[in-house]
């Protein structure tokens, strides 16, 4: 049994405390937010996607430990694991003083502001003798791992294109405002399908993006084509410009060379195969989100005393790297090359 503190009880935060719920090798034992109202339970977060902050978890447990600043949960020497749920620009001090406390983390996705900071990151967790991970949770969506597979093993040939989208309405609320500190869409929200861009290809040689913004001083909306030698066309869209009342989307669709995948969220079989010679059929895959099985990978990465090969700082600064690139191209008007 893992024990747990979870730092940060917004959306993210509340659907963490979900899925751990669901997992019999964890234990939340306690909690950190400075809102007295959100510690209580009064105020709950909403999610944008369904089955995220249920709030199934009881906050009103008499054995729950509640903290009003993450410092003190820190330093609590009965919680193992800090689930670090916090805004952007807090990541770097909370993280490190969490690795630096021997704690094993698993800290939100962007994993941090700037190139700089990501790298501030990777060495305090290269020092620290914890677990550490970024939740990238797409990785871990029962369907998009598997495309994983498909690519990987390439059951269905080659890719000759992959086309990704996620659009949203701005939260409208809290540290999204401010896009100095969020990023704007391009950092926050658009960077789950960068980050699998490079999960299924590796580094990009140069982006092109266009974009704008809206919702703060950042980038809130940008289309980006990746080059690479061997797949003709990689392009993702993303962005939280969208009217209030849009909803969410997220799709994909990847053209092999000898059938066509396509995911689309609000379908009731959100994942469809269209194969050479054959009907196109619904796939099937694991139930649970992104969320239930990320959660359930660093409490087994910490049971076997593993760093996790799929979702390390490392990979997380890549995708932090890139969609920066994505940005300067927005704001330059071409290419901008990458290692």
């Amino acid at each position: 049994m893992v024990k747990i503190g979870v730092i940060g009880l917004g959306m993210m935060g509340s659907t963490h405390l979900d899925a751990y719920g669901k997992l019999p090798d964890a234990e939340i034992v306690a909690v950190a937010d400075w809102d007295d109202d959100v510690l209580s339970g009064k105020n709950k977060a909403q999610g944008n996607v369904e089955g995220q902050a249920q709030s199934s978890f009881d906050l009103n447990n008499p054995s729950l430990k509640k903290y009003e600043t993450a410092m003190a949960l820190i330093q609590d020497d009965d919680v193992q694991l800090i689930d670090i749920c916090l805004p952007t620009p807090d990541h770097v001090k909370y993280a490190v003083a969490a690795l630096e406390a021997g704690k094993h983390v698993i800290l939100e996705k962007p994993l941090a502001r700037s190139n700089q900071d990501t790298q501030t990151l990777i060495d305090a967790a290269a020092k620290a003798k914890g677990i550490s991970m970024c939740a990238l949770c797409m990785r871990f969506w029962p369907q998009w791992k598997w495309l994983k597979e498909q690519v990987v093993n390439q059951t269905y040939g080659k890719v000759l294109s992959a086309t990704f989208k996620r659009m949203a309405s701005h939260p409208g609320k809290g540290f999204y405002l401010n896009g100095d500190d969020c990023g704007g869409g391009a950092l926050d929200l658009h960077i789950h399908d960068t980050d699998f861009v490079q999960y299924l290809f590796g580094m990009p040689k140069s982006v092109t993006s266009v974009g704008y913004a809206k919702e703060t001083t950042a980038v809130d909306h940008l289309v980006t084509q990746y080059a690479y030698d061997d797949i003709p066309l990689v392009m993702a869209e993303g962005g939280w410009s969208m009217t209030q009342g849009f909803g969410f989307q997220m799709h994909y669709t990847v053209n092999f060379e000898k059938a066509t995948a396509v995911f689309d969220i609000s379908k009731t079989d959100p994942l469809m195969l269209h194969e050479v010679g054959k009907e196109s059929r619904a796939i099937a895959c694991e139930a649970g989100m992104g969320y239930d099985h990320e959660l359930a990978y660093i409490l087994n990465c910490i049971k076997l005393g593993k760093q996790p090969e799929h979702a390390s700082f490392a990979d997380a600064a890549r995708s932090v790297k890139i969609v920066l690139a994505e940005v300067q191209s927005v704001k330059i008007g071409q290419a901008v090359a990458l290692d």
